[in-house]
């Protein structure tokens, strides 16, 4: 299926694999580029060198076009960009607007830039500035999030911006790839559908959280990092939730404590930030902290499967989810779903 996506980025189906921390990884990214649609790695979990070494391994494991997602606020942004470039990857994808330096910088070097948004004038402003796509997330999706549903922000979007245009947030099956081409998108971009893949290396307990939770069963809380952020319903969210601010304070230090010992970042840094996460909102220290260390809690779930002290971001498709298929399995099963869609719309 030609879409301008598949032209822009050069894969064959009009499906883009986010990237997810701690899940989004070279073994992930390279099945989802070898079923033909655009696989993104995640580097906000690794470090410059971890970075350079991933991305070999995704190129080591396949020849198709594949991404790289990145923190645009992260104070070593500019050292990432220029891995991207010295190893030929395709695109880069940001969860924050990049700078227009950084943005210039990597279409000099022919790098497609595909910034995630969620609002129109977020849109506007980076396709001003030069991005080549944008990826618009609803508030259906997963991890940090806003409020206005896919169905009624995609058309905003297409109406405002003049450059391809990907949904996210309550995509799962063919049917809704359909559906947001009828609303003009390029495509649509999925996470939570790519987390539960036989291909992703979240344990297999973790997996089973995730199959077994009902729409009713995933929420937005605030109590995590002070910010909107979508995940599964757990005791630590209750803990969470219940905490007061001094308690807070005392297990976001704790948290904090062991994503510095294992990042190798230095508190000054974490601080820093952690405030920059925090976008004009009135967070307290705890919160900064956590907003700073919130891929500790990540890793707690999709590394370690601890699922009692870590948190799983999740959209809230996975409560229609109920397997757990290939890479390949999976985006041939969409295609297909997509066509006959098509094929019956066609006869109505």
């Amino acid at each position: 299926m030609e879409t301008p996506l598949t032209r822009l980025v050069g894969v064959r189906n009009p499906i883009v694999q986010t990237g997810m921390g701690w899940v989004a990884g070279p073994r992930l990214v390279s099945a989802t580029a070898n079923a033909g649609a655009l696989g993104i790695l995640a580097s906000a979990t690794m470090t410059v060198d971890g970075l350079r070494a991933a991305v070999r391994e995704v190129k080591s494991r396949t020849d198709a076009p594949f991404g790289v997602n990145l923190r645009a606020d992260a104070s070593d942004a500019g050292d990432r960009v220029r891995v991207m470039i010295d190893e030929g990857v395709r695109v880069a994808s940001f969860a924050l607007a990049p700078s227009r330096e950084l943005m210039a910088e990597l279409k000099d070097a022919g790098v497609v830039v595909i910034p995630s948004i969620g609002a129109r004038r977020h849109a506007e402003n980076v396709a001003a500035w030069g991005a080549d796509a944008v990826i618009v997330q609803g508030g259906e999706g997963g991890g940090h999030t806003g409020e206005v549903a896919t169905t009624v922000l995609l058309p905003q979007v297409v109406d405002a911006v003049e450059i391809p245009v990907v949904a996210a947030g309550g995509f799962f099956d063919g049917r809704g790839l359909v559906a947001a081409l009828s609303y003009g998108a390029a495509g649509i971009a999925m996470g939570t559908r790519f987390l539960l893949t036989s291909d992703s290396t979240v344990p297999d307990a973790v997996k089973a959280r995730y199959l077994a939770a009902t729409v009713r069963d995933v929420t937005v809380t605030t109590a995590v990092d002070g910010l909107p952020h979508r995940m599964l319903r757990t005791d630590l969210v209750d803990a969470l939730e219940r905490s007061g601010r001094a308690r807070a304070f005392l297990h976001a230090v704790r948290r904090a404590a062991g994503y510095r010992k294992l990042s190798g970042t230095t508190w000054r840094r974490m601080l820093r930030d952690g405030r920059a996460l925090r976008h004009g909102k009135d967070l307290t220290w705890g919160q900064v902290l956590l907003a700073a260390n919130t891929p500790m809690l990540l890793r707690a779930s999709m590394v370690d499967g601890r699922t009692d002290l870590g948190v799983m971001a999740s959209g809230q498709v996975a409560g229609l989810i109920d397997d757990l298929p290939s890479c390949a399995e999976l985006v041939d099963r969409i295609m297909k779903e997509a066509e006959e869609t098509r094929e019956r719309l066609a006869v109505l």
